[in-house]
């Protein structure tokens, strides 16, 4: 509950928002802001730099995504390959989920809002940005090219959100946003927002906020309170029959499983698939097409279960879904936040369920020592120090070492490769690219 000059924000009619987005909040349904929301907007809304940290699912959309819309109906229209304000968000499915949201409330007025991901053609979305956008909702390595391709400008950009910012540093876009950042006017209103906050965010904060406010809503590493969690101990062969079995518990509810790598995300899908399961998948070996299909096909219930690796773990909402199946549990815990916070949308209860191996011990610890907690156990016990030991070890010989976020790879995340040389920006960009580098940026 949010109060500002005497008056407790408890409607959206209190922050002065223009009738036209009031109107739709009405028709939507909406009356009472989130906790992220209340604190949000009035501090947007005078024009602050903000960073905001909230758990998943508590509204942090339309927390920007109102005043944003709000300053710009009063800003004339844009030049074009320009545009007035720039959402980043780390996956393609988190970047159509927000543009979508922006879309429903632009529809009664002459905003224009656009959206440009990996995995899809850069012709049309060249086209699309011709005439200029109010509103551009990007992943940083698609942004990247359309720079490159002189397809856009960001000098008139005088609003930049960055959503999930932590998940954009866990999938290595940290040079991207770097670049980003130099191309940006240094006067302009930024907003920060994200599940966790670390070291490296704070770095990041400094550099690209100018005396923000801070709020956060929740304490980090706490997920939503109505999300009922428990650890099943189990062998690593014998998950996937574990897994049949809560699946073929609730037939009718809609489950999400979620995988380590791509690889075994297809592999487990198809092997759901063969017992008789209506399953689908997405990671980033899938098309943006594919990806757009099988969440539709989820969303209509014509599948019921949804594998996928941490690449979904902040772009579905989706409020009838009742179950999160961490078939292996994520190398960095803060994902298992994410992850679980996929159910209990809305207010909705939901159920997570961790699938713990003996390599896996550290990794749950690390989670529980996240959240301050311990999981309920539901089935087998905690594996000895004198398994888990060396089947971690086993497992760190068979793969790259483990504990540590990882660069996205290609197509996952829509990350790219760092060029040979970065420039860092201290206040809104104010590193200065030279040689062929400023050749290509300006020319």
């Amino acid at each position: 509950m949010q109060v500002v000059r005497g008056l407790i924000l408890t409607d959206f009619s209190m922050f002065g928002l223009r009738p036209v987005l009031m109107s739709v909040l009405e028709e939507q349904g909406f009356g009472t802001p989130t906790p992220i929301q209340a604190r949000a907007i009035p501090m947007i809304m005078q024009g602050n730099d903000l960073l905001g940290l909230a758990q998943t699912g508590t509204g942090k959309t339309l927390a920007f995504g109102l005043p944003v819309m709000h300053a710009l109906l009063g800003a004339g229209r844009p030049a074009p390959k320009t545009t007035q304000a720039l959402i980043l968000a780390p996956t393609r499915e988190l970047v159509n989920q927000i543009a979508e949201t922006l879309n429903g409330f632009a529809r009664k007025t002459p905003l224009k809002v656009q959206r440009v991901v990996g995995g899809a053609g850069l012709g049309p979305q060249i086209q699309k940005l011709a005439k200029g956008c109010d509103i551009l909702v990007a992943t940083p390595g698609r942004l990247l090219d359309l720079l490159d391709r002189r397809a856009l400008t960001l000098d008139a950009t005088h609003m930049l959100v960055l959503d999930e910012a932590d998940q954009m540093l866990d999938l290595g876009f940290i040079h991207a946003l770097r670049r980003i950042a130099s191309l940006l006017p240094k006067q302009r209103q930024t907003l920060m927002f994200s599940a966790t906050m670390s070291k490296q965010m704070n770095e990041i904060a400094d550099a690209y906020l100018e005396r923000p406010e801070r709020i956060q809503v929740s304490p980090t590493g706490r997920p939503a309170d109505k999300i009922d969690q428990a650890v099943h101990f189990v062998p690593q062969g014998d998950k996937a029959r574990l897994l049949e079995g809560y699946l073929k518990d609730h037939p009718e509810d809609l489950a999400l499983v979620f995988s380590r790598t791509k690889h075994g995300a297809e592999k487990l899908m198809k092997l759901l698939t063969g017992w008789g399961i209506a399953a689908g998948s997405i990671h980033g070996n899938k098309s943006q097409g594919q990806r757009e299909r099988t969440l539709q096909s989820f969303r209509d219930g014509k599948i019921k279960v949804l594998v996928a690796t941490d690449v979904a773990a902040r772009g579905i909402d989706i409020p009838d879904m009742r179950h999160v199946y961490n078939f292996e549990l994520p190398e960095v815990p803060e994902n298992y936040i994410h992850r679980i916070g996929r159910t209990a949308r809305a207010g909705a209860s939901g159920r997570a369920i961790a699938f713990c191996a003996p390599a896996e011990m550290g990794d749950l610890r690390a989670i529980e020592r996240l959240m301050k907690r311990d999981l309920a156990v539901v089935g087998g016990t905690p594996w000895s120090d004198d398994l888990a030991g060396p089947a971690r070890a086993a497992a760190r010989k068979r793969g790259p070492a483990r504990g540590g976020p990882r660069p996205a790879r290609a197509g996952e995340g829509d990350a790219r490769k760092p060029r040979a040389k970065s420039y860092g920006s201290k206040r809104h960009g104010s590193g200065k690219p030279g040689g062929k580098e400023r050749a290509r940026q300006t020319a």
